[in-house]
């Protein structure tokens, strides 16, 4: 069973010490991050590579619509993936440029060039980034996201990521959202569990 590498409570504890903003938004979810594993990254970043750009519910339809040109959830292969007709996967509402990323993954995946998650468990971050990011159409948030909930990585911050900057200012009372840039020297204090600091700026968006 996927589990976080690090404690939930100590991590949010040490949050909320640092920044008293967040720690006034850690104080009102009672909640935590849980970590919903699957089968393996192949499968992840097929799903993540579907959902790019596109509601939940639009992009659900069509994973869906993918998953049922397989013969089973099981048989949910690279191999098998490759040799589905692209016209079947188009007509399922796969993009033409999402088809070509979903070709890529399959194709490295098949010649093992993309790792298992036992695999990329020991690597780093910046090494497992340096190395999803090959594929294409896998970007650095994409990849942060598995490293987040799939790897329960604590030191993550995807200062790319819309929802994680509009929290931030929502919890600090900014009269506007950080940079990117700016979010990396305002989150400096949240090491080593950045993760958790991310994790209650989407839920600040929520309140």
């Amino acid at each position: 069973m996927a589990k976080l590498l690090y404690d939930w409570d100590t991590a949010a504890a040490h949050v909320a010490k640092r920044d008293k903003r967040i720690g006034r938004v850690i104080k009102r979810v009672p909640a935590s991050l849980q970590i919903k594993p699957f089968r393996s990254p192949f499968h992840y970043l097929m799903r993540a590579i579907i959902f790019q750009q596109l509601s939940g519910k639009a992009a659900g339809t069509i994973h869906g619509r993918v998953i049922d040109l397989f013969p089973t959830r099981r048989e949910v292969t690279p191999e098998r993936l490759l040799k589905l007709p692209e016209a079947k996967v188009r007509d399922a509402g796969v993009s033409a440029g999402k088809l070509k990323a979903l070709r890529d993954l399959a194709r490295r995946t098949a010649a093992c060039e993309i790792p298992t998650f036992a695999k990329l468990r020991k690597l780093d971050d910046d090494e497992i980034i340096k190395r999803l990011t090959a594929v294409h159409g896998i970007g650095r948030w994409t990849v942060e996201m598995l490293l987040i909930f799939q790897l329960g990585r604590p030191d993550v911050l995807p200062i790319d990521d819309l929802g994680v900057r509009k929290g931030y200012g929502i919890a600090h009372g900014l009269p506007e959202m950080p940079k990117p840039k700016e979010l990396v020297e305002l989150a400096e204090s949240w090491r080593p569990y950045r993760t958790v600091g991310a994790w209650y700026c989407w839920r600040a968006t929520e309140l």
